[in-house]
């Protein structure tokens, strides 16, 4: 990615966050004494992969349809954390996404190709809380997500190749939540970004009941889709991941 476009990437993220933030900057005199209150969600995401991948110029693109038992089965590593703060009605939310994936392929003449995949994704907004109802509010949120993807190719003996591609999304983010019972309630999360600065375009969607266990500790279950479209120096990277969602939400 060329440096004066991620430096406008980043000024324009930059811009997007800062008028959002000074939306709720009367709110936030009023509640400058509160203390932020804190939570972390580590989650599992049975994401299945779908989508066209050329990871380097020249390469033939490829069509990869794994379901979420495929990418189980060469599965190397995983992790997965959300979490939010706030303080009166700011918001800061990140997200942060990691996989590395290994696979095998027979080649003519008894040779064999191995590959190794590395993903990793960190989306990080802020924002604005308005409450719609007593039992219900929304965050209006603007920010960045930042994608590192490394790939290795190699044919032992023969050859070996690897690439890496980064770039950083602005997106504007919006969530919805419900209390529908003194346990029980729901959330709905949808972002869009890119708009052609990193990649062309990326969205996600989030849908999640969360059950209070105890005053600090929920449990969520959640189904989430997330895209990306990004294509630069005959790179393709288009694909979507899609699954359901398990986590624990600890309070601070």
């Amino acid at each position: 990615m060329p440096t004066s476009s991620f430096s406008h990437t980043l000024r324009s993220t930059a811009a997007w966050t800062t008028g959002l933030l000074m939306l709720g900057t009367a709110s936030a005199q009023t509640a400058a004494e509160e203390s932020w209150r804190v939570q972390l969600t580590p989650y599992v995401w049975m994401t299945g992969l779908e989508g066209h991948i050329r990871p380097v110029e020249g390469a033939p693109t490829a069509h990869v349809d794994n379901s979420f038992s495929d990418v189980l089965q060469n599965l190397d590593a995983a992790f997965f954390l959300t979490g939010t703060a706030r303080k009166g009605r700011l918001v800061l939310q990140g997200d942060f996404s990691y996989a590395s994936t290994s696979d095998s392929a027979s080649l003519p003449l008894g040779l064999s190709a191995h590959a190794k995949v590395r993903q990793t994704s960190a989306t990080l907004t802020g924002g604005y809380n308005w409450p719609l109802t007593p039992s219900s509010s929304v965050d209006l949120m603007a920010g960045m997500r930042l994608w590192d993807i490394k790939a290795h190719v190699r044919v032992p003996g023969l050859a070996a190749t690897q690439s890496t591609t980064h770039f950083v999304d602005p997106i504007v983010a919006a969530r919805w939540r419900q209390d529908w019972a003194a346990q029980w309630s729901t959330l709905v999360y949808l972002d869009v970004g890119g708009f052609g600065m990193g990649s062309d375009s990326t969205w996600q969607a989030v849908g999640a009941v969360n059950y209070q266990w105890s005053e600090n500790l929920f449990f969520s279950l959640g189904y989430r889709h997330l895209h990306v479209n990004y294509r630069d120096d005959g790179k393709r990277l288009d694909f979507n991941q899609s699954g359901p969602m398990l986590g624990a939400t600890l309070k601070f």
